[in-house]
């Protein structure tokens, strides 16, 4: 996994983990790696994958068994959703918004263009 230096490397885990779930490589309910699997796997200190999984119990995403493992909620997809939708609103939307502003992109452009991205990403109804 490529680090950027933007970000805390154990967030950067935390969102593979929820693209994992998100994906379906860790199902809901479903068990996913262990601390030592998952820090072997991505080249990084077992503390950091630990202090990752701290952070998603926090958020309810992940929980563990003791002496199991680690498993994803249940609900882990919509606290995800909700999670990643939170932040991106107060983290990167406003750098998008700082952008638009810098270049005179306006906003009529940009609703095209992502209105052409959502034609190519969703199926048609027709």
């Amino acid at each position: 996994m490529e680090f950027k230096d933007k970000q805390s490397i154990y967030l950067q885990i935390a969102d593979f983990i929820c693209e994992q779930i998100l994906l379906g490589k860790w199902p809901p309910g479903g068990r996913i790696s262990s601390v030592r699997d998952l820090a072997g796997e991505l080249e990084v200190n077992p503390n950091t994958v630990m202090r990752t999984y701290e952070f998603l119990q926090s958020k309810d995403i992940i929980f563990n068994k003791r002496g199991i493992g680690y498993f994803s909620a249940e609900n882990a997809v919509g606290l995800i959703l909700i999670y990643r939708k939170e932040r991106f609103l107060e983290n990167e939307l406003p750098e998008v918004f700082k952008t638009l502003y810098l270049l005179k992109i306006d906003i009529s452009e940009f609703q095209s263009r992502y209105e052409q991205f959502l034609s190519g990403v969703t199926p048609s109804t027709n």
